[in-house]
């Protein structure tokens, strides 16, 4: 086991490595001139050429990579373009955002979808086993753009139940920062719950079909208890590591979600420091959802290797 766990660090690793060459190849194809978008139509060659002069731009992209990778082994995201403001600091100030809106979409995504796809198993082939069924196909087809959209046009345009901007603002008490996190969080919710609630189902009706299941039945077991001691611990293996995806799938819908509620966490930091070609706070940010996004995807591995030992078996 420890070997595996060492392995996929390795792996893992390397696929972050590979994703700064990406990021900062990505920056370098970026349209238009860093220097020129921020003095405007109006500066002159010579003022252009002395910004880029004095924010190391005049450096191969070679020199300018192996620069931000040896900062970034010790910890040094490097220096905005547009103010010259640690990145470290800038992406300190949005962490606390982006983490409290992924932790409350985690919070009620997880538990909706485990007891609708336990809900939908119980209850194989009735009107909630279909309602389910519908609603997750329904939603897996639904891009988180799309819905929220919908869901400013309905409930914050048509119905003023909830403001269509979602800014927390200094002072604001904890019910008024609910309300304006309402309607993100609500998007990467129903965005999110399909992929876990179908495998929950899944799983679920599989285990249900076994011979230890048929035994507990016999003996006269309540339904519920046969579900929660012993059909549900059986079935973590493939649902665990469904929801640990689920949690990266959130992770890449907050740029999204960000970006279009102004949220001010670090998705629309990423995307407002794409319209001002600051490469460098792009690279950071996209560094970090990247990093994040691969632990993950590793965690869920080593989960379905720590619950199914016949994984950890070499091949």
């Amino acid at each position: 086991m420890g070997r595996l766990i060492l392995r996929r660090g390795g792996t893992g690793g390397l696929l972050v490595l590979a994703s700064t060459l990406l990021l900062f190849l990505a920056g370098e194809m970026m349209p238009g001139d860093f220097a020129s978008k921020l003095l405007g139509a109006s500066a002159t060659p010579e003022t252009v050429e002395a910004l880029r002069l004095s924010r190391g731009l005049d450096a191969s992209p070679a020199a300018r990579y192996l620069a931000w990778l040896g900062g970034l082994l010790h910890g040094d995201l490097g220096l905005s373009l547009t103010n010259g403001r640690e990145i470290g600091a800038l992406i300190a100030s949005r962490l606390g955002n982006t983490l409290l809106l992924a932790g409350l979409a985690a919070a009620v995504a997880v538990p909706l979808a485990l007891a609708l796809g336990t809900l939908a198993a119980v209850f194989r082939d009735s009107w909630i086993d279909r309602a389910v069924l519908v609603l997750t196909m329904v939603t897996v087809a639904t891009p988180e753009f799309f819905f929220a959209y919908v869901a400013i046009a309905v409930l914050a345009v048509e119905l003023n139940w909830l403001p269509s901007i979602s800014i927390p603002r200094p002072g604001m008490s904890v019910w008024e920062v609910l309300q304006v996190l309402v309607l993100p969080v609500l998007t990467l919710v129903v965005t999110s719950t399909a992929h876990v609630a179908r495998m929950t189902r899944a799983s679920i009706v599989a285990a249900m079909e076994q011979d230890y299941v048929g035994t507990a039945m016999l003996k006269g077991l309540p339904r519920g208890r046969i579900v929660l001691r012993h059909i549900l611990p059986n079935v973590a293996a493939p649902v665990s590591a469904v929801v640990v995806m689920t949690l990266a799938d959130i992770v890449v819908g907050l740029i999204i979600v960000e970006t279009i509620f102004a949220y001010p966490g670090m998705g629309q930091l990423m995307v407002d420091s794409v319209a001002k070609r600051d490469i460098t706070v792009v690279q950071a940010c996209g560094l970090i959802f990247a990093a994040t996004y691969i632990f993950l995807n590793m965690a869920a591995d080593m989960l379905a290797i720590a619950f199914n030992p016949r994984l950890r078996s070499a091949r």
